[in-house]
């Protein structure tokens, strides 16, 4: 392997100058119309309303799940194309619209623009806002100039900008009320996540721990926009947020918990960060949400179990304080990032309904938490490829209790550094990266879009300088056992069971959607969006839109007719060669040469594509 940064330096001049040639200009603008739906309604309100799609992941509990049904499993293979909006952008749309009462919002890769469409009048552009960001802020961005969308709240439109700064926009205008920059792009911390509202609160993270970026959490007054707290993932308990009742699996996590296991101050460029998303239990008031990959990527450089990287946590909304938290990859040795979705569902266990956290990490393995206490219900590995560890030691006696036992031969650093780990399982990208999972309360089952994808990893010595790579590893990427690289699920974590599953021959990077029609949705690399038998599996409905769909489905009802809407435009990681130009295949970390096929199928595009069934 040839040992390099390639994936950033290439990243970076394909990506300046593809955004310079492409969507809006970067001037701020703001063209008003009259929306004809009152955006005065309270989020509660407007999110008990099935018609809507008024969060991100549709409720607080990340569950994907509509329970609209006009469109169901007897008649979805007549859904037809019904409108389609170009973003005018050519970059990887990762994200998600919001629909509330007749507007539409949605937000485009960098620049980020942010429209709003007139559901009464064939999509017409209420407004849009394109804000005013330094270009310099696109090299630093990893993994492509993704955005995982826009949330809702007080009027309000929340805008998690790349140089991450967070905008609030008038939701009748586009005009913006406040802006707060959380962090500076110019040491590496971007914004890429999708915010969530929590009562008068914005929760938002950070982007960068490919830069030596230290995680973080920040709630921001949705009134103003000043930051009311701001919890790190490490260093000192001040800094963490967390108090002597802090526990992780029923135990007092102690004192600088969190330096302890890192080598002198490399918590201060340590990662754990936090561009996934966020879940909320408006009984037990917490909040939930992940951490990502220590850094550096070369494990030798960091000994210990540097925590609280690769972490759940579990914070009182209003203190920011964490109650409970649990490493799932302690001193990860893979960039197994533990940002995937926090899903809250109350799940039948032994004969009792739990208050549950469902979590499908990257790193494989399936956990089920009680949300309430941390308690580890069970872990396993929904892709039967994994073989970095054995599984989780769940003996509640052991020493070891909650980790995971690792095989040395698909650890890399174990054998020192400058040695190619070959053939682990999964990939950097993780058994499922941050494409969102959906649950049906109805079937029990989890819907989850996968990557079947393994690695050859060699780690290198690498040096930190503020703003530049921090990666310190050389990676290739290629098809798991059998090889394909995708897999759409339908899983039980607490069995461990997989239902039914489909195999695609590449990753499955489009998120889930559930309804009550009993009629699951995804989208694929090669542009797929599917229609499935949410029992069986089976295709009933399979369009090809025009570029891959690494965007997640949604489903509303406006003037009494159900439609489901996806946005497509290939990018993010496994995309990365398309959306940037790049050839090399250690570039992108592997995903080049892992996904370099992917350029037969589809091309660049940013299109949200809306589908409904047939008639007025």
């Amino acid at each position: 392997m040839i040992r390099s940064a390639r994936w950033l330096v290439g990243t970076a001049l394909a990506l300046a100058a593809g955004a310079l040639l492409s969507g809006p200009t970067w001037a701020q603008t703001a063209s008003s119309g009259t929306a004809s739906a009152d955006t005065s309604v309270s989020l509660m309100k407007a999110a008990a309303n099935p018609n809507n799609w008024a969060m991100p992941a549709l409720d607080d509990a990340n569950t994907r799940y509509s329970s609209l049904n006009q469109i169901n499993d007897s008649n979805a293979n007549q859904l037809q194309v019904a409108w389609t909006f170009s973003t005018g952008v050519l970059r990887g749309h990762e994200g998600q619209p919001l629909v509330i009462g007749d507007v539409m919002y949605l937000v485009t890769p960098f620049p980020n623009t942010v429209y709003a469409l007139d559901l009464n009048n064939n999509a017409r552009i209420l407004w849009q806002y394109t804000p005013t960001q330094n270009p310099d802020v696109i090299p630093v961005m990893c993994c492509d100039t993704v955005n995982r969308g826009v949330a809702y709240g007080h009027g309000k439109i929340f805008l998690h900008q790349a140089d991450n700064t967070v905008v609030a926009l008038n939701a009748k205008t586009g005009k913006p009320e406040w802006k707060t920059p959380l962090a500076s792009f110019k040491v590496g911390a971007t914004g890429t996540d999708a915010p969530i509202v929590v009562g008068n609160k914005v929760i938002a993270g950070v982007s960068g721990g490919e830069f030596g970026v230290r995680g973080f959490v920040a709630a921001l007054d949705a009134s103003n926009g000043h930051i009311l707290w701001k919890a790190y993932s490490e260093g000192p308990d001040k800094d963490l947020l967390v108090d002597s009742h802090t526990t992780s699996l029923g135990k007092p996590i102690g004192e600088d918990s969190s330096l302890k296991t890192w080598k002198g101050d490399q918590w201060k460029i340590g990662g754990g960060d936090t561009w996934g998303w966020y879940s909320y239990d408006p009984k037990l008031h917490l909040i939930y949400y992940g951490s990502g990959n220590p850094s550096t990527w070369n494990p030798n450089q960091r000994p210990g179990d540097n925590k609280w990287s690769m972490t759940v946590f579990a914070r009182n909304v209003d203190t920011g304080v964490a109650k409970w938290v649990y490493q799932m990859t302690p001193h990860d040795q893979w960039d197994y990032d533990g940002v995937n979705e926090m899903i809250l569902a109350d799940l039948p266990i032994d004969g009792k309904t739990v208050p549950a956290l469902v979590h499908f990490d990257r790193n494989g393995l399936a956990y089920v938490l009680n949300r309430a206490t941390g308690e580890l219900i069970a872990a396993h590995k929904y892709d039967p490829a994994v073989n970095w560890t054995t599984g989780v030691d769940m003996n509640k006696d052991s020493k070891n209790y909650g980790r995971p036992a690792v095989v040395a031969e698909f650890a890399p650093g174990s054998k020192g550094v400058n040695v190619d780990y070959k053939g682990i399982c999964p990939a950097a990208l993780g058994s499922k990266d941050q494409q969102p999972a959906a649950y049906d309360p109805q079937t029990h089952l989890f819907y989850v879009p996968t990557n079947h994808v393994c690695m050859d990893y060699e780690p290198y010595p690498v040096a930190y300088t503020a703003g530049q790579p921090f990666v310190g590893a050389t990676l290739s990427m290629f098809p798991g056992p059998g090889g394909y690289m995708g897999r759409f699920i339908a899983f039980d974590p607490v069995t461990g069971k997989t239902a039914w599953q489909i195999h695609d021959q590449f990753s499955d990077w489009g998120g889930a959607l559930a309804t009550a029609g009993n009629v699951a949705f995804y989208g694929t690399l090669k542009g797929y969006l599917r229609a499935v038998d949410a029992k069986t599996g089976k295709i009933l409905y399979s369009f090809k839109t025009p570029s891959g769909i690494i965007g997640n489905v949604i489903t509303y009802m406006h003037d009494g007719k159900q439609y489901v809407a996806v946005l497509s435009g290939v990018g993010g990681w496994a995309g990365i060669g398309l959306a940037a130009g790049l050839t090399d295949p250690h570039a992108g970390l592997g995903a080049v040469g892992g996904y370099a096929a992917l350029k037969n199928y589809t091309a660049l595009g940013g299109q949200l594509t809306v589908f409904a069934l047939p008639g007025s």
